[in-house]
């Protein structure tokens, strides 16, 4: 699934392509895209239609097109969502719901496997009212790096989990989750509570470092179905240090990388660097 620098290259791409246009016209071509509508496509269709795209933002994995309506169409990614900015007339295998725009380009939302999806809704404070409670990124510059230590001291789970916690830090994923922790040493079980301010403030450096980097590098892709708005893949998957390279060898001491179940995915670590917390008895 598409993490903060995924979403992030999109949200770029479209302010440069969609910003100030007006949608002229918008066609549903598969319910399950506009399934969090209440009114279905019918009622997704007549508040989207002639509207002006004012801005496109972001909160964590969430995006959202502002409208000139004061109103917003939040988009989910899910696994294989994508938003192209196309001027060729092509239709795409997969697409479920395009936008004519008024400069005659299309803006098209693609989804392979429908577990994304678009719906129109108010908002508070220019976020979505369906949105309000997912926690700022680390990226944001209004995010508190104090809040967010002492919210982790008051839980007591294993440091991955709570970084995967959209309530406590946005945008944070599988893949850059065990890239930050790679970069810090340490294990995704060990326990939030009992971790040192110095490991938190490092650790959230190291996040904020490797999601720059992935932001610099189009994101990561490891097949075609996450592309910028142009189509183009991402290209830090060259650059991961953790993720992905079960047998390889760690960069910082050679013993080789391991994938270990995690949450109904993996985890991916060295088991020299990133040693297993010990059990007190």
């Amino acid at each position: 699934m598409p993490e903060l620098p995924e979403v992030e290259v999109v949200r770029r791409g479209l302010t440069e392509h969609v910003v100030g246009r007006r949608i002229v016209d918008v066609a549903v071509l598969h319910p399950r895209a506009v399934r969090r509508q209440a009114g279905g496509a019918d009622e997704f269709t007549a508040r989207v239609r002639g509207r002006v795209v004012t801005a496109v933002e972001r909160r964590g994995k969430f995006l959202w097109l502002m409208l000139d309506s004061d109103e917003a169409v939040v988009c989910h990614l899910g696994m294989s969502g994508q938003m192209l900015v196309r001027s060729d007339g092509q239709v795409p295998t997969h697409l479920r719901i395009a936008f004519d725009l008024l400069d005659g380009q299309t803006l098209q939302f693609v989804d392979q496997r429908t577990f994304g999806g678009l719906f129109v809704t108010e908002i508070e404070d220019g976020v979505p009212l369906e949105v309000l409670h997912i926690a700022r990124d680390p990226l944001d510059p209004r995010f508190d790096d104090a809040e967010f230590l002492a919210r982790l001291r008051r839980k007591e789970v294993g440091i991955k989990r709570a970084l995967l916690d959209q309530t406590l830090i946005s945008g944070v994923g599988n893949i850059y989750a065990d890239e930050a922790l790679w970069r810090t040493s340490l294990h995704y079980a060990r326990n939030s509570r009992a971790l040192r301010r110095a490991e938190v403030e490092t650790l959230l450096a190291n996040v904020r470092a490797v999601m720059t980097e992935a932001l610099a590098q189009g994101g990561t892709s490891f097949d075609a179905l996450y592309v910028n708005v142009n189509g183009q893949s991402g290209y830090f998957s060259r650059s991961l240090d953790a993720y992905g390279r079960e047998g390889q060898p760690c960069r910082r001491c050679g013993t080789a990388v391991v994938r270990e179940p995690f949450m109904n995915r993996s985890s991916f670590r060295c088991p020299q660097c990133q040693r297993k917390p010990r059990v007190s008895r």
